[in-house]
């Protein structure tokens, strides 16, 4: 009877080691092998090249403003002089501010491809009226000395009602070297800031003795300053 009974209880326990080991130990089966996940990231997205910025027409010099350039005088001989008008209510601005316009800087510049120079008259405040003529000699304003200036023929510049000095008496303006030696435009001067004209010279040295043809423009910085300016014939 003992010996018939051993060799089935034997059995039944290695059925039962034999399945703790297929199984986990909540009952579940076994998990599957760990393998790498498929990569999920998506391909590089690929971009369309941006096209080139579209090209940019250089700003001239003439132009450098935040307004167009105009011509208010076309080139010409002036018989007498040039005048433009522009009304302008004094005082510009209540006080303590300036009464007048206000000259800020004159600049020159030379266009050999255009075939000018140019001197130009910026102005804090309106536009003043000017007149630009030939003289057979600059002189100041009130005093009527004498301007030295280069050349063999002469400009003036007045412009009215403006000034170039500031409430204390002090130079508003920035202004270049009077020796300018370009071909013909060869130097200015002031010529005087009294009782609401201001005054310029120009000396010119025509090729051929005759007088140069001028024009006159205006525009205006970006910085709100309007400009006035001279052009005179390189030949």
């Amino acid at each position: 009877m003992t010996l018939q009974r051993v060799p089935l209880l034997a059995g039944l326990v290695v059925l039962l080691a034999a399945a703790c080991t297929t199984t986990g130990h909540d009952g579940a089966p076994p998990a599957p092998p760990t393998t790498a996940p498929a990569s999920t990231s998506a391909p590089a997205a690929t971009t369309a090249a941006a096209p080139p910025p579209a090209a940019t027409r250089p700003t001239s010099t003439d132009q450098g403003t935040a307004g167009p350039w105009r011509v208010t005088w076309g080139w010409g001989v002036p018989g007498t002089s040039a005048r433009i008008t522009h009304p302008v209510r004094v005082p510009v601005t209540a006080a303590p501010g300036a009464s007048l316009p206000v000259l800020v800087s004159v600049q020159v510049g030379d266009h050999p491809a255009e075939g000018f120079s140019r001197i130009t008259f910026a102005f804090r405040g309106p536009t003043p009226s000017y007149r630009v003529g030939y003289v057979p000699q600059v002189v100041t304003e009130g005093r009527g000395a004498p301007v030295e200036l280069p050349g063999t023929s002469y400009l003036s510049v007045r412009f009215f009602p403006a000034q170039a000095h500031d409430a204390r008496g002090g130079r508003t303006a920035d202004v270049p070297p009077a020796a300018v030696g370009y071909p013909t435009l060869l130097g200015w001067a002031a010529a005087g800031d009294f009782e609401g004209h201001l005054s310029f010279g120009l000396g010119l040295r025509p090729p051929d003795g005759a007088r140069l043809p001028v024009r006159l423009g205006e525009s205006t910085r970006p910085d709100g300053a309007h400009v006035v300016s001279v052009d005179v014939r390189r030949g």
